[in-house]
């Protein structure tokens, strides 16, 4: 990602107008690109690794993509279900109807190429891990963080957008105290 930041932004002495327009960029950023964009293929294996544990329907697939990526995948029904009506032709799965839902299970050729799907995308793209945790966990949290900063600019006191400012001194301190520890 190429963030510039207004002059000044960074270092000792910054001050609380440009640290307000360098978050207000940044979350701008990450506004655009929490949600990365997965392939025809990523929902293809995660579908199939998700049915590999148990039957399930449409939303309950696109909810466990999305809890099991920590927030930052959430596939469309858009491109869920017409993956599965794919895999149903190719004799992968099939479909049950019962209380107007339709369940989606594996057959056996469904559970082969499960396998060979190899990891979940959510477990394989940039740190996307099921515990929500390594680089996918990150811009979400810095997009929550620009918001919270934001929102203390725009209707905060000066003695609260003062403490902001220093909470988020000490907290770039913190940051770049993780990466010099080994």
């Amino acid at each position: 990602m190429n963030t510039s930041f207004p002059a000044g932004a960074t270092g000792p002495g910054l001050n609380a107008d440009t640290m307000w327009q360098a978050f207000e960029q940044l979350r701008s950023t990450f506004e655009k690109r929490v949600t990365p964009r997965m392939g025809r293929g990523d929902v293809r294996a995660a579908v199939l690794v998700l049915l590999a544990e148990k039957p399930m329907h449409g939303y309950q697939i696109i909810r466990e993509i999305e809890e099991r990526s920590g927030g930052s995948w959430k596939p469309s029904a858009g491109s869920v279900y017409p993956t599965l009506q794919l895999l149903a032709d190719e004799g992968l799965l099939t479909a049950e109807e019962s209380n107007g839902r339709k369940t989606y299970a594996l057959t056996e050729g469904g559970r082969a190429e499960a396998e060979a799907a190899g990891p979940a995308p959510w477990e394989s793209s940039a740190g996307n891990t099921a515990d929500g945790s390594g680089f996918g966990a990150l811009p979400k949290a810095a997009f929550e963080l620009a918001q919270a900063a934001g929102q203390v600019r725009r209707t905060g006191t000066p003695a609260q957008v003062d403490q902001a400012a220093a909470v988020l001194d000490e907290a770039r301190r913190k940051l770049y105290s993780i990466l010099a520890q080994d």
